[in-house]
């Protein structure tokens, strides 16, 4: 063999070698994923829709959320709605509803259900992430009026305590007035009817647990779980929601009108939204929190509508971070009492932080309270 034709062969060798070390070099580019500088990597988000209570709003715009969120992959967007009214819109489109408790949410899993097939059944099991019990904020003249009736009791700072149930329901029951009550004179705004401001029980869900609690102690402690039980309490849940008038539909515009100094001085809220502005350090100026003794916890049900939806929902109630900004937005973590404690440990003049007192009265089924709430607003059967 020539010098030449040994050259060739080599020079072909070489190219077949040096083509096997390039193809094996791409191979584990690709599979190592090249340079292990991962800074310039695209990173997955996935983007979810949902519908949620007015009272989890501010919540979701807050930046440390979006970002937590982010940092894990998520964008939100998101519309409130009143909880009851969350039944009436399409579905299509949203990845997780985020009513304030379990009855709508039952309810709107079984619409999801309706439109899922039979094996995705189980990707709308609801998630409770948090919870906040119901409360009644008073002006402080309001507040010491009630006390000195019997109607309530306050704590030694007079920021804090217990309204009366029982009282406070035979007073309305009998029509009572501020002006019948004693030391209420030299209070021009505390005149006319008596009553509670809540949020029309029809189309939100505070307004339906205020007719639960109150109906459970206007029946002797009972349930109601039937039409007889709904007739019984009727008459009674009719005055607290009509001597209202034109009602809100969600929580958010009663506390905000409250804290601006305008409006009834007795409203129901959230505790979440009393424990926010204690936590920011907002003024609470002559604000007073009482905890009924029977009230509702008010779990905050989130129903996945889709495996995003789902992803998300378990997320937030997991991620230690996510858990963290919520109680900063005065919620109680499910399963975690300590980490609400902590954050308001300055603020236990205001808080009831272990509901010492305080009864939880069961809530009817959805469709019991659906109808409950028809009858106190005139819309429902009275026959």
């Amino acid at each position: 063999m020539g010098f030449r034709e040994h050259s060739a062969r080599v020079r072909r060798i070489l190219g077949i070698v040096l083509a096997v070390l390039l193809l094996g070099g791409v191979a584990a580019v690709l599979v190592t994923g090249g340079d292990k500088d991962t800074g310039t990597a695209t990173k997955t988000v996935r983007t979810v829709r949902g519908v949620i209570g007015s009272e989890k709003a501010e919540f979701f715009a807050d930046p440390r959320v979006v970002k937590a969120l982010a940092a894990k992959g998520f964008t939100v967007t998101s519309e409130t709605s009143g909880s009851w009214d969350m039944e009436e819109l399409p579905l299509d489109g949203y990845d997780f509803a985020f009513p304030s408790s379990k009855g709508p949410a039952d309810e709107l899993r079984a619409k999801a259900r309706v439109r899922s097939k039979p094996a995705d059944a189980a990707a709308t099991t609801p998630l409770r992430p948090f919870y906040s019990p119901l409360v009644v904020v008073a002006h402080s003249a309001a507040a010491r009026v009630l006390a000195g009736n019997g109607l309530a009791t306050l704590g030694p700072r007079g920021t804090s305590g217990t309204l009366k149930m029982e009282a406070y329901l035979a007073a309305a029951r009998a029509d009572r007035t501020w002006q019948q009550l004693k030391g209420s004179a030299g209070h021009a705004e505390l005149s006319g009817t008596l009553f509670i401001t809540s949020t029309d029980p029809v189309a939100s869900n505070s307004g339906a647990l205020y007719l639960a609690a109150a109906s459970y102690v206007a029946d002797g402690g009972r349930v109601a779980g039937d039409r007889a039980a709904v007739t019984r309490t009727a008459p009674l849940m009719r005055k607290l929601i009509q001597v209202q008038g034109a009602q809100q539909t969600s929580s958010d515009a009663p506390f905000r009108d409250f804290v601006s100094g305008v409006g009834n001085p007795l409203v129901l809220v959230y505790e979440s939204q009393v424990a926010a502005q204690l936590i920011a350090g907002r003024s609470m100026g002559d604000l007073v929190v009482l905890y009924p003794d029977t009230t509702v916890n008010s779990d905050h049900t989130l129903v996945p509508l889709s495996e995003n939806g789902r992803a998300f929902g378990e997320l937030l109630a997991t991620d230690p971070e996510l858990r963290k900004l919520a109680v900063h937005h005065g919620f109680r973590p499910q399963g975690a009492a300590n980490e609400f404690t902590t954050a308001t440990q300055g603020h236990a003049d205001y808080l009831n932080q272990t509901l010492n007192g305080v009864r939880q009265a069961p809530v009817p089924t959805s469709q019991v309270l659906h109808a409950m709430a028809l009858r106190a607003r005139d819309q429902g059967d009275t026959a």
